[in-house]
């Protein structure tokens, strides 16, 4: 439904703009909310675009510029005069501006910041790493001093007016600007109009270093459940607050990322559409050629293992079916180890413990998918001497698939090397030799090859 209303409003803003009727869009425009003015927005062309962007009230151009990917949020930036750029980049959050600035020229940033009303707001943040809590931090912020009233407080919150987003947990520093506390806005208005912040908030505050990777910001904001995380510098000092929505933005950065390197892909930098085809090419073929060459080993233990093969022939009917176990063993471990690892449930310090729980659990799993083997192997009339191979082959290989699922992640978190680089068809390629290997040697043994 809503995507018809959008489709709808494209369509008669469309219509305007062919009529020269800027001022008949951008009520249309305007009308919208902020995220469906971005969608709106992705689907018009860039002269409209251009356009229409620099008619529309400064706050709603900041909204959407807000809403867009950096790159086309600087690309339309691009687009405007000096005065234009400034009018709507003062209207931004300044974390928004800063990640938008850190798309442009360092000319036409000096340029921005020599315009806007209070430019001390955007420059501090353009130091940070975009995915450290410095980067994703907004310096915008309310800070409240812990030698005031509690009606002082709620005085100058009134004064301030601070966005919705800010008031609902707010933060208490010293005389230093030195963090030294929080206090939800629901305690303010139970609080003793007359008691001292320093007497009702509470001091054991958490907070993070404002050079922390987002990853861990996200980690800290879900596990505490918090609306608003601190970022102090090296001598304690509150330089900015994360919001649970920046946070948000990350987990859904973070997660994509995450399942574009589980199939063996780079992270695309744009939205799968907005990526031209020799982009993903680029991101794809890498992986790609690796696990080509990876998967010829699969060849070589074949040929290595002919004469087995022309021996006992009904040895290839079961190849695909233990590769392919292997490989989804395998997968199952890694994408619980990796799954185990972002969210924080392994003690880095005895990285020995998952690996014992992965044999425990290889070992019950080989066990029963032997069972299995052993009697569907039957049922084809291959004997028991071929049944009994392809039953211990899949146990141990299931055994070594699960040992390999977690050792590999475990040794990449270890190496600070992304784990989601080594699953998925990575994983499955290596198991495919690996397995084939297993399988000729367990039948020599079992069939006196």
């Amino acid at each position: 439904m809503l995507q018809t209303t959008l489709d709808d409003v494209l369509g008669r803003v469309r219509a305007r703009l062919e009529q020269d009727d800027i001022s008949g869009a951008v009520a249309l425009v305007e009308a919208l909310r902020p995220p469906d003015q971005a969608d709106l927005f992705a689907e018009l062309g860039s002269a409209a675009q251009t356009a229409l962007l620099p008619k529309l009230d400064p706050g709603d151009s900041a909204d959407i510029l807000e809403e867009l990917e950096d790159d086309e949020a600087a690309r339309l930036i691009d687009s405007l005069t000096g005065a234009e750029r400034a009018r709507i980049v003062d209207e931004m959050e300044p974390d928004e501006a800063a990640d938008l600035l850190a798309e442009l020229d360092e000319a036409q940033v000096d340029d921005i910041l020599s315009r806007l009303e209070d430019p001390n707001e955007v420059r501090p943040l353009l130091v940070h790493p975009k995915d450290s809590a410095g980067g994703l931090m907004t310096s915008s912020h309310l800070a409240l001093r812990r030698r005031m009233t509690v009606a002082d407080a709620l005085a100058t919150i009134r004064a301030l007016k601070p966005d919705s987003e800010e008031i609902y947990h707010l933060f208490v520093v010293d005389q230093y600007g030195r963090l030294c506390g929080d206090i939800t806005f629901r305690q303010l208005v139970m609080a003793d109009a007359y008691a001292l912040l320093s007497e009702v908030m509470d001091p054991e505050v958490i907070f993070v270093p404002v050079g922390v990777d987002q990853e861990e910001v996200a980690r800290i904001v879900a596990r505490y459940d918090l609306l608003a995380l601190p970022v102090v510098d090296e001598s304690g000092l509150l330089v900015g607050v994360i919001t649970v929505d920046d946070v948000i933005d990350v987990l859904v950065e973070e997660a994509t990322e995450d399942i574009q390197r589980l199939g063996a892909s780079e992270p695309l930098d744009k939205p799968y559409l907005e990526t031209t085809p020799l982009t993903v090419f680029r991101k794809r073929i890498g992986w790609l050629l690796l696990l080509f060459v990876t998967e010829t080993l699969t060849g070589t233990v074949l040929r290595h293992f002919e004469a087995a093969l022309s021996t006992v022939v009904s040895l290839a009917f079961f190849i695909p079916l233990l590769i392919g176990t292997g490989g989804n063993a395998g997968s199952q471990t890694t994408s619980t180890i990796i799954r185990a690892l972002a969210l924080g449930e392994m003690d880095k310090k005895n990285l020995l413990k998952p690996l014992w729980h992965e044999l425990k659990v290889g070992f019950i799993l080989g066990v029963g998918m032997g069972i299995v083997a052993y009697i569907r192997a039957l049922l084809w009339h291959t004997g028991s001497g071929v049944a009994l191979t392809v039953s211990l082959t899949i146990f141990v290989i299931v055994l070594w698939a699960n040992v390999l699922g977690a050792v590999l992640p475990l040794l990449a978190h270890k190496l600070k090397i992304d784990p989601t680089v080594v699953s998925g068809p990575a994983m499955t390629t290596l198991v495919d030799a690996t397995g084939l290997f297993i399988y000729f040697t367990v039948a020599g043994i079992v069939l006196s090859l």
